[in-house]
């Protein structure tokens, strides 16, 4: 069949035409969204909650460590406040959580010369036994990784103290980078310098600045038998530095330091949840959450009660401007994200037993800074999809989209289809505070914290209102 010059020309125009209406409806779309996100940060940084909520949960519960009598507060104050926002569901899921408690404070001194000492700051690793009651003296051996011990050999670390003194990496731009660099001495340095007769470690705080707090953190003593199990505690920074000065002046000097910390049976806790019922699509979810659990050294305000008030701040601004999800939208308050992840496994094992459909997941817990963007664990596909929503945060200076990474509490989530997400705020301080004393409600800015809940309710926004790649996949057939 052949076309005329007329049948071309009208061919042409139709399809400049669609183009047209095309671009019209995506630049329709676009201000919609636009608009709707607008809502968004002027509702959470003029009316916000989660300020409010944070100075509550630190300064008048405070560090809510596994098992305690504060992380049992903190659970019926969240509940009540999520009652409070008139959700279509709240409710308490049960877990057990493990029970350990630091006892009195540490105490730790360097001894170059009998009767010649001086005191550092220390803190015990949680999960730790403690020392003997009278405390545990010994000689010093430095390394820097596990690799040092077996080069090493028991000849050289048998009834010493083993001083892990591998810093944070200062030049990777991606602190938890740096962090996951040097972590594994703190969480299974126990373990592998008791293989060599160690009789107890004192391991570098996973800190970028030099300073006196010493930073707290789970670790494991693994399958080794408890009458083989040693102590291990934290030193600062500073401490740490001037240990490893000494020991080079000094080989033969001496480290002594006390700790009463105790492990009890588990005992039940809660993980805390909130909805709200979606109008389309009432059996498919998305979470957003944080742990509500945190150490013990001050009051857990960036890690993780930063991300729990950013949580439930979502589904409150929702409800402000008068949004109703497709999806039903959860916020989930994890128990026990510190010292076990038991909250999260949790989570995702009656969420399989009741065959509940989880599209989308978002955690915040890198602490309440300034939002820089997300990172996703995805495929290409909903990460393009995702990408395409970029020139909507960029008037927020949110412009870090990045693949690989979303966070502890929801990764038992994931099972191939699943789109989960992590908040990424700049990170270039968190550190300083991460597991250590100076955690407190005064590290926080309250702007830094809103704006971070309202990234957060944007992006839920725009995953409910378009779905997953998978999701649409599904509906089409």
């Amino acid at each position: 069949m052949k076309y005329s010059k007329l049948h071309l020309s009208i061919a042409v125009t139709c399809l400049a035409l669609l183009c047209s209406f095309a671009n019209i409806y995506a630049q329709q779309v676009n201000k919609e969204d636009s608009l709707t996100i607008r809502k968004i940060y002027d509702k959470a940084l003029l009316n916000g909650k989660s300020y409010d909520w944070l100075d509550y949960l630190s300064n008048n519960i405070g560090g809510r460590l596994s098992g305690s009598l504060e992380a049992e507060k903190a659970v019926r104050y969240t509940e009540a406040e999520l009652k409070k926002l008139g959700l279509d569901k709240v409710w308490l899921q049960p877990v057990m959580v493990p029970k350990w408690t630091r006892g009195v404070k540490e105490y730790a001194y360097i001894e170059t010369a009998p009767g010649i000492t001086s005191t550092t700051n220390i803190c015990a690793l949680g999960g730790s036994v403690p020392t003997p009651s009278g405390g545990l003296k010994a000689h010093v051996v430095e390394v820097q990784n596990f690799e040092d011990l077996a080069q090493l050999g028991r000849e050289a670390i048998e009834g010493k103290i083993v001083f892990y003194n591998r810093p944070m990496q200062a030049n990777l731009i991606r602190t938890f980078e740096a962090y996951g660099g040097c972590v594994n001495q703190r969480y299974a340095g126990a373990m592998e310098a008791a293989k060599y007769g160690a009789v107890g470690v004192v391991v570098r705080s996973m800190n970028l600045r030099n300073d006196d707090f010493p930073h707290t953190g789970s670790m494991s003593y693994g399958d080794t038998p408890a009458d083989l199990r040693i102590p291990a505690c934290a030193i600062s920074t500073n401490g740490a530095d001037y240990l490893s000065s000494a020991l080079k002046l000094k080989p033969d000097l001496k480290f002594y330091f006390k700790q009463s910390c105790k492990t009890y049976p588990d005992v039940q806790s809660y993980n805390v949840i909130g909805e709200i019922t979606g109008t389309t699509y009432p059996n498919r979810y998305m979470i957003v959450g944080g742990h509500l659990d945190s150490w013990d050294l001050g009051d857990g305000s960036h890690d993780d009660g930063a991300g729990c008030v950013q949580s439930m701040e979502v589904l409150r601004l929702f409800k402000e401007i008068g949004y109703k999800p497709k999806h039903s939208i959860r916020v989930v308050l994890f128990m026990n994200e510190e010292n076990g992840l038991r909250g999260g496994r949790k989570y995702a094992e009656e969420a399989r037993l009741k065959n509940e459909q989880h599209v989308f997941a978002l955690e915040s817990d890198a602490g309440g800074f300034t939002p820089r963007g997300f990172s996703f664990d995805t495929d290409k596909e909903n990460f393009a999809q995702i990408e395409s929503w970029k020139n909507l945060f960029e008037p927020y200076l949110i412009h870090s989209f990045t693949m690989g990474g979303s966070g502890a509490d929801i990764g038992p989530l994931k099972d191939g289809s699943i789109v989960l997400a992590g908040l990424r705020p700049d990170s270039q301080r968190y550190f300083d505070y991460h597991h250590a004393e100076n955690d407190t409600f005064d590290a926080v800015n309250k702007r830094e914290l809103e704006l971070g809940a309202a990234t957060m309710a944007s992006l839920v926004y725009l995953m409910d209102k378009y779905g997953t790649r998978n999701e649409l996949k599904e509906i089409k057939k």
